[in-house]
């Protein structure tokens, strides 16, 4: 691990013109540190704390609470963990995640959409499994009631994460292919069939390019851009903190898929809907919480 991180004076300078092309040419981008040593640690407390039931908030019904098997080998996913933990709350809402995916994006205003606590357990070298697995998917198949494609996933690792503990893969310039039909496949845990079928719904080839990260690095992904994982095969869990990152302005397209954060909206929402408010903060630019 490295104390030397970057800052929200260094987005300027890092995020240039030539990397935001590289975005939208390749479909991800991997971030210099974010977070420090420090910060690091705790957020890896925070997810103990978090599988262990202890919260620092009241969590509304609407997503609830994910359930736990100690012990098992299956992937630990809490969706909206920013409403549970302080510590995960001051990470998925950093401004400096937001003025990153301003610029990738190419907006002025950035907005959370949801965030992810997600907990990968080791196996270590016995049998293959593929309980952890993650399967090929796009974040926009779960995503349509939202008004635009153009958002953004930051994957933040909280250790050094390669294929080995199950890192990301993403599948490189898949987010040109569109909609893909049947991308909501997050559970999908057969990675093979999931390739083969994907692939020959695409506009180009199938290149899988893994995400290795060191500890506090971020993956920065399209929203249409196909991704998923496999199994952890190292002894410690893999951990990770998630913020999936919308334009300012998204809207709710009535008639879409149902999405847990449309109820959110309250009994009467509408077509062209603002998504704001205290479930959709803003992250950049910076305003008071």
């Amino acid at each position: 691990m490295s104390n030397t991180v970057m800052t929200l004076a260094d987005v300027d300078r890092i995020v240039t013109d030539a990397v935001v092309a590289e975005y939208w040419e390749r479909g991800y981008w991997i971030s210099p540190p974010l977070f420090d040593d420090a910060e690091i640690e705790r957020l890896r407390a925070a997810h103990e704390r978090l599988w262990a039931g202890e919260y620092d908030f009241h969590t509304p019904s609407q997503y609830g609470i994910a359930p736990v098997t100690h012990g098992s080998n299956a992937l630990r996913q809490q969706c909206n963990a920013f409403w549970l933990n302080a510590a995960i709350r001051e990470a998925v809402l950093s401004p400096l995640l937001g003025a990153i995916a301003a610029r990738l994006m190419r907006v002025d205003s950035v907005r959370l959409w949801h965030d992810q606590a997600i907990y990968k357990p080791g196996t270590g070298e016995g049998p293959t499994t593929d309980a952890g697995n993650v399967g090929w998917h796009q974040d926009y198949g779960f995503w349509t009631s939202a008004s635009t494609t153009n958002m953004c996933t930051a994957w933040v690792a909280l250790q050094d994460t390669d294929l080995h503990n199950g890192g990301m893969r993403t599948i490189v310039g898949s987010h040109k292919w569109g909609l893909v039909e049947g991308s909501d496949s997050f559970f999908d845990q057969d990675l093979e069939a999931l390739a083969q079928k994907f692939a020959a719904q695409g506009g180009s080839p199938w290149l899988d390019e893994p995400c290795i990260l060191k500890a506090g690095q971020a993956s920065f992904h399209h929203a249409l851009t196909f991704h998923g994982s496999g199994p952890n095969r190292s002894s410690e869990p893999r951990l990770s903190v998630v913020s999936h990152l919308m334009p300012g302005d998204t809207t709710f397209r009535a008639g879409r898929p149902w999405h847990p954060n449309n109820t959110l909206l309250g009994p009467n929402a509408y077509d062209g809907q603002p998504y704001s408010g205290d479930f959709w903060p803003q992250l950049w630019p910076v305003v008071s919480r």
